[in-house]
This record gives C-alpha cells, structure tokens and sequence, in this order.
C-alpha cells in the first residue's frame, strides 16, 4: 500500500468549489508515480528498460466530490501482475477515513520501441509490493458502446494532450470525452476502456450516445478505429 497526502486546491475545482473528475484522475495517477518513482521503478528505470506502462481501463466510483480546502488521503495498491498486465486500485479518503472515491485499474506494459508486449520483469512484484482488493463492486472492463451515437466535430491532438511517454495522457483523454456531458451531469462512476494510443496530430472523432444516466463517449480515428470508450454513468443510478 502506498499513500500520500494533499488539500483540495481551487485549480482543481468547479464552479460548485467541488474536485473535478479530471482532477481525481490526475491524483489517482500521481499516485501511481509517486509510488514508481519512490521504489526505484519509475520514468528513468522505465526509459532505460526500453518499457511503458499502458492504462487499459479505469473503472472509478465516486462516494463524493470533496470541496476546496477538504485535507483528503490518496492510496494505491497493485493487487496482481501476470504476463505483461498489472492491476492496482486507487482510493482517495477523507480526514475521517471515509472513502470518497474508489477505482479499479488494468496496465499493460510494452516495448517502448516495438509497441508490441513485454512481460513484467523478475523482482518487479515484488519491488511494488502485491496486496488484496480492496473492496468496491467491480464492473466489466469491456463497455457495451449503443449503436445510436451521434458523430461530432474532430478534435485534433496537441502538445498540451500529451505527456512523457509522447502520447495523449489517460486523464485528456477522459477529459476530451466529459466534455459532451450536460452541463448539470454529475459523475458517479467513470469506465473508461482504452483501445490505442493516440498521438500528436492524430484526428479524434467523438462519437456520443445516452440510454438514460449512461452517457458513453466514443472516441475514433476518422475511419472508425477506436481509440477509447468512456461510459458515464450519473448519480442516483
């Protein structure tokens, strides 16, 4: 288990004074980091490995939104690794411990030259430290896309989508997606399956379609290639 600890700030805020999705997202993957970079497993092991991690799914379930200034615990903890897939969860927790948000996570780790899988080094489980599951009602990784989208207008990827491994960040990609959301649509879990890497100057066409308080956002190559399916679902379902 690996932990850190923050206060809400206003940058990470809406117009209610509440944490953003995208926020969340961006601690959970912090988190990640933080906990890579402190066991000796991070972007300078990685690079000199020839190795990236992959995210191929998020499911996050938001318990609440917490508000500026709210001194809140992040924590993560990979549960298995076999192959070249790793699974972690996430949690983030008030002063009191309660739980304000839980995710499931799945990673795939590559070649950074070949694109193609490469399985996950000796000593690397253990390097990380394998726990259980913590507790949620964990949702299929596969997102059943409704065949009634409505295509909209292409988004073309920026420096500022990218990070350091060159390609548009997990949380842009998320946040690309939410933002065909209504305007008084809150989050009350996130599913998030990611299919292809996209890169700069690559086309996105967003593609949205809703049965009820599900929202799912596909996002595709021009020819229909699908990079990534992001499902909303809205509080109270």
């Amino acid at each position: 288990m690996y932990t850190f600890d923050g206060r809400i700030r206003y940058s990470e805020t809406d117009s209610d004074g509440k944490l953003t999705l995208a926020s969340l997202i961006n601690y959970f993957q912090d988190c990640s980091t933080f906990h890579s970079e402190d066991v000796g497993l991070g972007i300078r092991y990685l690079t000199e490995s020839g190795l990236v991690w992959v995210l191929s799914s998020w499911q996050i379930v938001v318990e609440r939104y917490p508000a500026l200034g709210e001194h809140v615990t992040v924590g993560t903890q990979p549960y298995d690794m076999k192959g070249f897939l790793g699974y972690r969860n996430f949690w983030m927790q008030d002063e009191e411990g309660r739980y304000l948000a839980r995710a499931n996570s799945l990673w795939s780790l590559l070649h950074t030259e070949t694109g193609k899988p490469a399985n996950i080094p000796e000593g690397m489980a253990q390097g990380y430290g394998i726990g259980p599951k913590i507790e949620m009602e964990y949702a299929p990784r596969k997102i059943a896309v409704p065949g009634d989208g409505i295509r909209q207008d292409a988004i073309t990827v920026r420096k500022y989508h990218l990070d350091t491994n060159h390609h548009v960040n997990n949380q842009q990609f998320v946040n690309m997606a939410a933002a065909y959301l209504p305007e008084d649509f809150r989050v009350r879990q996130l599913r998030a399956e990611y299919k292809r890497q996209a890169f700069l100057d690559d086309v996105l066409v967003p593609c949205v379609a809703r049965e009820g308080e599900r929202i799912v956002v596909s996002l595709t190559d021009p020819a229909g290639a699908v990079y990534v399916v992001a499902e909303f679902q809205g509080i109270g379902v």
